[in-house]
Formats: C-alpha cells, sequence, structure tokens
C-alpha cells in the first residue's frame, strides 16, 4: 500500500525526536560543566560551520574526532568543545554542547545561536546527501523543541567574522536552504 505524500511527510516530522542525536555521554566521559553559561530560548540563528579537518565516517571514527576537536578547543582556552551539535559523515547528529548552552563558535553570536558543525573540509566538496539531510533534521527539531524561533535565520560561519568557513562548497549549498539569509 502506497501512503500519500501528506501522510508520510506527517509520519516522518512525527517520528523526530532526540533520540536521534547521539548523546554527548557516549563519545565523552567529561559532563558538561553546571557553570557553562546558557542562552535565552529559543534563539533565532543557526551558524553553520564545518571542522576544516579530516572527514569520519563511522561512529568509532566520528567520536574519535570529537574527542580530538574537543582537546583542540580546550588547548584553545574554550570552556569545552566549542559547538552545540557536529554532523558525522557516518550521518549522525552528535551532541556537543547541545540545546540551552551558549557556544563558542561565532563571536558576537553565540548568545543568539545554535552552532553546528559538519566533521571536514568542505572548501572543495560537498557534504554528503546524508549529512545535509541530518543538518535539516536537527533544525527541524530545534523549532520543534523551541529552541530554535520559527522564523530563525541559517547563516554560515563566514557570515559572521572573516574566515573561510564553512568552506566555499558548503556555503554555496546552505545559499539555496530555505531560512539562509546574506546577513545574521
Amino acid at each position: 500500500m502506497k501512503l500519500p505524500l501528506p501522510l508520510l511527510l506527517l509520519l516522518s516530522l512525527a517520528g523526530l525526536s532526540l533520540a536521534q542525536i547521539v548523546p554527548r555521554q557516549s563519545w565523552c566521559r567529561q559532563p558538561l560543566s553546571p557553570r557553562l553559561p546558557r542562552v535565552a530560548v529559543p534563539v533565532r540563528l543557526i551558524v553553520i560551520h564545518h571542522t576544516a579537518s579530516a572527514p569520519c565516517y563511522t561512529p568509532q571514527q566520528c567520536q574519535q574526532a570529537l574527542q580530538q576537536i574537543r582537546m583542540g578547543h580546550l588547548l584553545r582556552k574554550f570552556r569545552d568543545i566549542g559547538y552545540n551539535f557536529l554532523i558525522g559523515g557516518d550521518g549522525r547528529i552528535y551532541e556537543g554542547l547541545g540545546f540551552g548552552i551558549r557556544g563558542e563558535h561565532a563571536p558576537h553570536y553565540n548568545s543568539q545561536s545554535i552552532g553546528v558543525a559538519f566533521i571536514g573540509n568542505y572548501q572543495r566538496a560537498l557534504p554528503s546527501p546524508q549529512m545535509l539531510q541530518a543538518a535539516r533534521t536537527l533544525i527541524t527539531i530545534a523549532v520543534q523543541r523551541r529552541q530554535l524561533q520559527r522564523n530563525y535565520a541559517l547563516v554560515g560561519h563566514c557570515q559572521t567574522k572573516a574566515t573561510a568557513c564553512p568552506g566555499r562548497q558548503l556555503l554555496d549549498e546552505l545559499r539555496k536552504w530555505p531560512r539562509w539569509q546574506p546577513k545574521p
């Protein structure tokens, strides 16, 4: 039996839950400090990044990459990993700081945004369709959970400061997304 498209969309939206987000404790033994600054939700921005590192393709590779990213951020004197969420090449959404915690990813915009980083370098190549869909799913979850305003704006990191992040190819893709804005 073939279901009509509106019913399929409704069923797929109803199935969205935080269960699709890999919890932080699965890749990091260190719990978040309760002293980390919070943000007033819902926030108005999604800031997209790339990690400018090697990609990962399996849960094990992605968890190692997450640990390396976090250690790099700690060496730079961040309070923890700087991103709220990361998207792995395995198509999974990994919790970094999670919802409601102020990230350290986009100066002057951290208190009004959710920072999402694609693991890998997307200057010359696009993330996989699976990764792009994971980011769309995360945005939908954030709106449903009232962590992100319904009329949110989507920007690349380079729109908040002088940087090549999230990479030329990924930024070109983001410009096609419905809520992309030329300015934060």
